[in-house]
């Protein structure tokens, strides 16, 4: 197989999450520890950093590898979803893997993992861990895909385990409270492995205290510290949490004889773009009329996005808006400003909403604005209708921002 026809028959496993929603949610992380086992165990041949949460691991993560990459390490970064290229989800100091390497690794695994019946998501943990394992990376940061308990990279015991924080997404999954996806997420918490909470919530706070005490391990709320918060190129106010959440990580690490220095942390934060790759987190990309695009998608992303244009110096808003099929969007839509021009749209995979579905939700909360058959129809028409002064924001999934960066 070319690389092509390789892509297509990873995409045509048991569905991807990511594009198809609730039918390729696994139960169990049977089929993972079987495909560790073919693969000899790679997930114990180098040393990681697991990060779970609601919002903000993405962000994190790039934080983090960019630091430890400044510091001198040789660091695996694995990520979901991609934005424009299957291989954004593995990199090693912030070079995608090859396609000969995706290539080789299906070809010389496939008659395996078909007996397994592996989804998507399972192919790609095992191409990653397979890859930072026979490339000797010295540490991984490794985000999960969904939850945590059940999310397919479950199966490393890491340097330090991260929860980013805790809200309302993946409910038919994870439980419809903050409490029930918190335990789903305090499921990365391992035994005698520190673990940092990047955010102090009332509902969860005590649920991830009664895990840590089960399990002897040591626990940081991230903003309880007295952090000294240094600029970073990700820009957004949300990112201030992300921030704090890295810096206070790294202080673990520190602590347990990482060499990485105050230096590296302040470059690090400075260059995560350069270093890592990273797009779609308040990413701009145009000026007069400006456009900007940001991934947030859930009540937490929006709240954030909402908070930062009341920010921004403009003269007209306008937002070009599409979302997913499989989560309620009327808490998201009223929390979206109502003065502004909406050119509603829908991404190009199955999982998104029919536009006209979205457009008639949006409309009985008195969200104004236009129905168009394509993400790149609805851009095209907000620039044509924008003064140089007016600001264009881009989002609602993160499909939608992977047809425009």
């Amino acid at each position: 197989m070319n690389y092509q026809e390789t892509l297509d028959y990873l995409f045509k496993q048991l569905p991807m999450y990511q594009r198809v929603g609730n039918a390729a949610y696994k139960t169990d992380l049977q089929n993972t520890i079987e495909l560790c086992e073919i693969l000899e165990h790679p997930q114990n041949k180098f040393k990681s950093i697991h990060i779970a949460g609601t919002n903000g691991k993405g962000s994190t993560s790039h934080m983090l590898a960019s630091i430890l990459q400044e510091a001198g390490y040789k660091v695996g970064l694995y990520t979901s979803p991609h934005l424009k290229d299957f291989r954004e989800r593995v990199k090693i100091n912030g070079e995608m893997i090859s396609e000969e390497e995706v290539i080789n690794f299906v070809n010389l695994f496939k008659n395996q993992f078909e007996l397994i019946n592996l989804s998507f998501f399972e192919w790609t943990v095992g191409l990653a861990f397979d890859y930072f394992a026979k490339q000797g990376v010295d540490i991984a940061v490794i985000e999960t895909g969904l939850g945590g308990r059940l999310d397919s990279t479950n199966v490393v015991t890491p340097e330090l385990s991260i929860i980013t924080n805790i809200g309302l997404d993946h409910t038919q999954f994870l439980g419809d409270t903050l409490p029930q996806i918190a335990i789903e997420k305090a499921g990365i918490i391992k035994q005698n492995i520190p673990v940092v909470i990047g955010e102090t919530q009332i509902e969860t706070k005590e649920v991830f205290i009664e895990k840590v005490k089960e399990l002897s391990v040591p626990i940081l709320f991230a903003d309880q510290q007295e952090i000294e918060l240094y600029d970073c190129d990700l820009k957004g106010l949300y990112q201030q949490k992300n921030i704090a959440t890295a810096i206070c990580s790294i202080k673990v690490l520190q602590k347990k004889g990482w060499e990485i220095s105050n230096r590296n942390i302040i470059d690090g934060l400075q260059n995560v773009v350069n270093n890592t790759g990273l797009k779609g987190r308040w990413q701009i990309l145009q000026k007069k009329p400006t456009v900007i695009c940001d991934t947030g998608h859930n009540e937490a992303g929006i709240t954030y996005i909402s908070q930062q244009l009341k920010q921004e110096t403009y003269n007209r808003l306008h937002i070009v808006f599409g979302v997913v099929n499989d989560k309620s969007i009327s808490s998201v839509l009223k929390l979206l400003p109502k003065v502004a021009e909406y050119y509603f749209c829908e991404a190009n995979i199955p999982r998104a909403l029919n536009v006209n579905e979205l457009y008639s939700q949006a409309s009985e909360i008195g969200l104004k604005g236009t129905v168009f058959s394509s993400v790149k129809e609805a851009l095209n028409q907000a620039i044509n209708n924008s003064d140089e002064e007016d600001l264009i924001f881009v989002g609602g999934s993160t499909f939608v921002v992977a047809e425009v960066v």
